[in-house]
């Protein structure tokens, strides 16, 4: 299927390569379909969630364990269970970036990832319960490779 994105142009994607968020994102409840692209030369830890139906519509999102190795979201039961699986440690995680100038600057949201069952190409965004992450976690944080 051929798909217009924000950053990539047009490009041809498989209907495995969509993944179904049946809530859809947080602020864009309505948005149901959307793909993972890697940027070039970020060895897919910087990727870009596009909607499949608003070409207009991509965020920038990050592989967390890059950053922040011990990064340990840990899911409630009825989100598991909405992915499918009985263990976090089943799914990936992605988290939200906000790019700014300069990059130091940039943000990440630890406290809301997206998370996918690779398997089932289910996804959700969910809330981590605790304190332990928050929206804005500062790129430049990371500097040290812990969080």
């Amino acid at each position: 299927m051929t798909l217009k994105t924000k950053y990539f142009g047009e490009i041809e994607i498989e209907d495995g390569d969509v993944l179904d968020f049946p809530a859809g994102l947080f602020a864009f409840e309505e948005e149901k379909k959307f793909v993972l692209l890697p940027f070039e030369g970020s060895d897919s830890t910087l990727l870009c969630l596009q909607s499949v139906s608003d070409e207009s519509l991509a965020f920038v999102v990050m592989n967390p364990f890059a950053v922040c190795p011990s990064y340990a979201p840990v899911l409630q039961e009825r989100e598991l269970a909405q992915l499918g699986v009985t263990d976090s440690r089943e799914l990936c995680y992605y988290v939200m970036c906000v790019v700014r100038d300069p990059v130091s600057e940039s943000t990440l949201n630890l406290k809301c990832p997206v998370v996918i069952n690779d398997e089932t190409r289910q996804a959700v965004q969910v809330i981590l319960e605790g304190g332990a992450y928050g929206m804005r976690h500062k790129l430049e944080e990371f500097g040290g490779a812990s969080c």
